[in-house]
């Protein structure tokens, strides 16, 4: 896991980053290389697990949408 900040009062919530595929708590890296926020380090460790689920839900709902037949 990425070090804590110092700051006595992070910021809430947990990220993942994608650079690094380490678990942040507090805005910790820069915003293009993080997931998040989750509300808790175990759903941060499943970003990229969620991010692939809500892909293919995006997927489908778009194929019915159109009006065709969604192949997973």
């Amino acid at each position: 896991m990425a070090k804590h900040s110092k700051d006595p009062n992070p910021a809430p919530g947990w990220w993942y980053n994608t650079r690094t595929g380490e678990v942040e708590h507090g805005r910790l890296s820069r915003s293009i290389d993080r997931l998040g926020p989750y509300p808790d380090e175990a759903t941060a460790r499943r970003a990229l697990e969620l991010a692939r689920e809500r892909t293919r839900a995006a997927d489908r709902a778009d194929a019915e949408w159109r009006g065709e037949d969604y192949d997973d």
